[in-house]
């Protein structure tokens, strides 16, 4: 079966049901996409939490960084992924693993092994779209 997004509807309800958002690969470095990225959602109001072996034990963006998802000591709503497409089919595991209720791929991301890891997980998918730009789209703050 060929990958499709869902709708952007579908998306829209997706995001105003997420609080916390577990972010793998989140880099400690401010000039990173995925801290940009992240730095913008934690804006909005979503809780983050830093998924990063390498920054293990360290705060970023205010929040403690964790080795792995099964590491986080709290439920995740949503897991969102800046890791190369080849590492995603583990990724999709452990949030299947920790229960999560929604898998991201970040823009320029795919893999039909993590979608399939979802689909039989009953987890959400996304693929190939940037959290950040979606969120801004379908929830525009309004002044």
């Amino acid at each position: 079966m060929a990958f499709e997004n869902p709708s952007r509807e579908k998306i829209k309800k997706l995001l105003e049901e997420v609080g916390t958002i577990a972010v793998v690969g989140l880099s400690d470095k401010p000039d990173r996409t995925s801290y940009m990225v992240a730095g913008a959602m934690q804006s909005r109001g979503y809780r983050i939490i830093p998924v990063n072996p390498m920054a293990a034990g360290q705060q970023i963006l205010g929040e403690t960084c964790y080795a792995s998802l099964r590491d986080i000591p709290e439920p995740v709503d949503m897991v969102n992924v800046f890791r190369r497409s080849e590492f995603c089919a583990e990724v999709a595991q452990e949030a299947a693993d920790v229960h999560a209720r929604t898998l991201w791929l970040q823009l320029g991301v795919f893999s039909e092994e993590a979608a399939e890891i979802a689909r039989q997980h009953k987890m959400n998918i996304i693929m190939d779209r940037c959290i950040k730009v979606e969120e801004a789209i379908l929830r525009p703050v309004r002044s």
